[in-house]
């Protein structure tokens, strides 16, 4: 399936340049209309930021992306109905305080018996988003999230201590400098689903993409130096001719490829894998820290959450820090506190350190930016939607809508979207 000889037949109807999820998911799109295609990716494999590692039998992930069971775009791209989600443990738990609550977990009424009026309040507040439909969520004022919290009318300790920390970890952003009805989105998505991760790490997903197209259909190991409408060149691999070329890297490199094109501001990442000497025994709980004056965003036995992250025996334990590589005491003393558990005898297998990992998306926001550059040249990515992986499956099918459109071909008929698989 994957092919990096240099004689191959140089023409398709589209060339895509980047084999990410997006990239991928376009082509999955284009080929199922009857349009032939080839992906250029420069690095060796596919996947871009959504990459797994292995590590004595460990399964790493570079940048941990949270995905969620309500994400509609996981059914509506075929390769991807054999995606298995490990959900984590209802709602998420929250440390604050010095101590841990676990938020959004319970129905207004059960948290009412439980005699947690904050959290009754709170499951409200999310259950009324979950009901609203989108055009209605995306119509109300823009402001940063941060600012909008003051508009939700729930106490402040459930404000800060609860909602603005699961705000950052969901967002990625530690200042909730994004915009509110991104905000508001990610809130209402987390409402309607659970929190989940792919099943033997993110890499499994454009795995899954990359397997399910024709034989030589992506091409690795190829640097891409300069598209038009009709022609991609090459550093090493000749010219690529086309009717069409879809650019779907990262949003840094389609500038290179096309000035002109917005770089957006981004927010950086830290992803911590330990290993645990002997199991750790907690369930599948997201862990998101409250506290500021930690580096910590969230962390979780990713081994509790996905068994095949972890050989039998051992736990991984994999923490996010929103912003550069803290001090490993630091992280490792925190970790302790949150876990409630010595972690000296811990192994740190894996420090990944993403500048560019989320595009920023401050107000004003298009969540639906164009991809249709013109005809012949169009581009998709998390950079064009939502930086979700959600927003870079959308933002696929719109870029292969556009060129469907220019091409003169019906648009295919989407399915109904269900849930898709969790185990």
């Amino acid at each position: 399936m994957l092919s990096s000889a240099p004689n191959a037949a140089h023409h398709a109807d589209v060339v895509i340049v980047g084999a990410g999820v997006s990239g991928l998911a376009a082509a999955h799109h284009l080929i199922a209309a009857g349009v032939t295609v080839t992906v250029l990716e420069a690095a060796d494999d596919p996947g871009g930021r959504m990459a797994t590692e292995s590590a004595d039998g460990f399964r790493l992930d570079r940048t941990a992306q949270l995905l969620n069971t309500a994400y509609s775009e996981l059914e509506r791209t075929p390769a991807l109905r054999a995606l298995v989600l490990r959900p984590f443990s209802p709602g998420v738990l929250v440390h604050t305080d010095g101590r841990q609550v676990r938020a959004a977990s319970l129905t207004p009424a059960r948290a009412l018996a439980s005699g947690s009026l904050d959290q009754a309040r709170l499951g409200a507040a999310l259950g009324r988003l979950a009901a609203l439909p989108a055009d209605k969520l995306l119509a109300r004022p823009e402001r940063t999230a941060a600012a909008a919290l003051r508009t939700r009318g729930l106490p402040s300790r459930t404000l800060h201590g609860v909602l603005r920390p699961l705000l950052s970890a969901l967002l990625r952003d530690p200042e909730l400098t994004t915009s509110s009805r991104v905000a508001d989105l990610a809130l209402r998505t987390f409402a309607r689903g659970r929190l989940a991760v792919p099943e033997g790490g993110a890499g499994t997903l454009p795995d899954l993409l990359a397997e399910g197209l024709p034989p030589g259909t992506v091409r690795t190991g190829v640097t891409v130096r300069s598209v038009a409408t009709n022609l991609v060149t090459t550093e090493e691999h000749g010219d690529f001719r086309c009717r069409s070329v879809l650019l779907a890297t990262g949003a840094r490199a389609a500038a290179e490829l096309l000035p002109g094109l917005r770089v957006p501001a981004f927010h950086e990442l830290t992803v911590l894998h330990h290993a645990t000497a002997t199991p750790l025994h907690r369930d599948g709980s997201l862990i998101v820290d409250g506290d500021p004056d930690w580096p910590v965003c969230h962390t979780a036995v990713m081994s509790a959450v996905d068994p095949t992250r972890a050989p039998a025996g051992r736990s991984l334990v994999t923490t996010t820090v929103l912003g550069p590589p803290p001090p490993l005491r630091t992280v490792a003393s925190r970790l302790a506190r949150l876990y409630d558990t010595g972690t000296r005898t811990w192994e740190l297998l894996a420090v990944h350190h993403t500048p560019d990992a989320v595009p920023a998306m401050p107000p004003p926001h298009d969540r639906r930016r164009p991809v249709r550059v013109l005809a012949g040249l169009y581009v998709c990515g998390d950079h064009r939607d939502t930086n979700t992986v959600q927003g870079a499956l959308h933002s696929a099918r719109r870029a292969a809508g556009a060129i469907l459109r220019d091409f003169g071909i019906p648009l295919p008929v989407a399915p109904e979207p269900a849930l898709p698989v969790a185990a």
